[in-house]
């Protein structure tokens, strides 16, 4: 920030920020939080895990479907208006699952809510409008390590929540932490609309343009296949620890707060190494090292037996790669067309949860050793990902390359 800013656009900035890490917070919320709960909610609704488990996917389905919507919308309309709405609706779903005793309106009241916690998909948007220069860049960083340690965090707090609240206690925190939400952001989210205007009628017109665009698909592919690593081996974590290691719940969600250690200390050299080499190697880094886990993770699968070390340590090798590929890959992807920042957001997020919902389930379906399931997935994913950068290097050196590329 320039160094004549006044101590309130300071303030704003800071609150921003903040506002940005709490939307990150509340996006991941709703799904790890309540993996412990759901024994009791089978024998709430008198049903199966296995039917608990749909809530889950109709959440992730009515999550990727509003955003859909959200991003071009907000473009048209502006940021805040949407925002403050999805906040109030996810709360509203909240509140409705807690109050249910029927199964099927369980399900209803959770779309509800997960049409509404779309409108977090605004976060990339707004870091687009709000900020700029290596500022952004670290903010992206910032965010990718938080949703790394959120997500890692998450079962040790469902834990707690289940032991204390009951399956409800998942819900009435969410409720709670999304009125903070939606105090921030109508206090430090400014009205404004954003450069892109055109008629409602057309709102969806943006997408063809930049989903046709090579290197704005290349480069959410990209940060797209590094998350995939992160979230295959959160989906297939429990059936190697728990499963096959047998351990106890609480060890393994122990487990998964050193794995969200290992996103903090990714992102402190993802910043060093923004100040130091350009985002297009940013790149380069953390996919040579997500590369390098994989071959890790197989020579530890051939030659030693299963254990938490063997499965951790190329993780954290490859949590460290996630976390230097991924922002700097979006920051390339959404620099593309800052006109349409909200349809940008979505169209890359929808790329990524496609990514990482098939590749983790064909992963966890694998028949073979998981270990070395995901040592195979880490290479192959690293390598189609360095070739894309390649060829995206390479079109922004041809004669023809257009200034945006470079």
């Amino acid at each position: 920030m320039a160094e004549g800013q006044s101590a309130a656009t300071v303030k704003q900035r800071r609150g921003a920020v903040s506002l940005l890490l709490a939307m990150v917070l509340l996006g991941v919320f709703p799904l790890d939080v309540l993996l412990p709960s759901f024994p009791a909610l089978a024998e709430h609704f008198r049903s199966t895990p296995a039917d608990i488990t749909l809530s889950i996917s109709l959440f992730a389905v009515g999550i990727a479907g509003s955003q859909l919507l959200i991003g071009p919308l907000s473009d048209v309309i502006g940021r805040k208006g949407l925002l403050l709405a999805g906040i109030t609706i996810s709360m509203l779903g909240a509140v409705g699952c807690t109050l249910t005793t029927d199964y099927v309106h369980f399900l209803l009241f959770r779309v509800i809510q997960a049409l509404g916690c779309g409108g977090f998909v605004l976060s990339q948007a707004l870091i687009q409008d709000l900020f700029e220069g290596e500022e952004r860049d670290r903010l992206r960083i910032l965010m990718v390590t938080a949703t790394g340690v959120f997500i890692s965090v998450s079962p040790l707090a469902g834990t707690f929540l289940q032991a204390t609240l009951g399956w409800q206690g998942s819900f009435v925190v969410f409720i709670a932490l999304a009125g903070i939400v939606l105090l921030k952001a109508c206090f430090f989210l400014e009205n404004t609309r954003p450069a892109a205007t055109g008629a409602l009628s057309n709102i969806f017109q943006p997408y063809r343009r930049v989903l046709c665009d090579v290197d704005f698909l290349s480069y959410w592919l990209i940060s797209a296949f590094a998350f995939a690593c992160h979230f295959s081996f959160i989906v297939i974590s429990p059936l190697i620890f728990m499963d096959q290691l047998q351990l106890s719940a609480y060890d393994f969600s122990l487990i998964l707060l050193v794995y969200g250690g290992a996103y903090i200390v990714g992102g402190t050299v993802a910043t060093l190494l923004g100040k130091r080499i350009s985002p297009g190697h940013q790149v380069i880094s953390g996919l040579c090292l997500i590369l390098l886990s994989g071959l890790i993770m197989l020579y530890l699968s051939s030659h030693f037996t299963l254990s938490p070390f063997t499965v951790l340590v190329p993780m954290l090798i490859c949590t460290a790669g996630t976390t230097i590929a991924r922002p700097a890959a979006t920051s390339k992807a959404m620099s593309l067309f800052p006109e349409n920042a909200g349809t940008s957001a979505s169209a890359g997020s929808t790329v990524i949860f496609i990514c990482g919902g098939l590749i983790s389930a064909l992963i966890s379906l694998s028949p073979a050793n998981l270990q070395s399931t995901l040592g195979y997935s880490f290479i192959i994913l690293s390598s189609v990902a360095l070739v894309l950068n390649s060829r995206i290097h390479s079109r922004a050196k041809s004669p023809g390359a257009s200034p945006s590329v470079e």
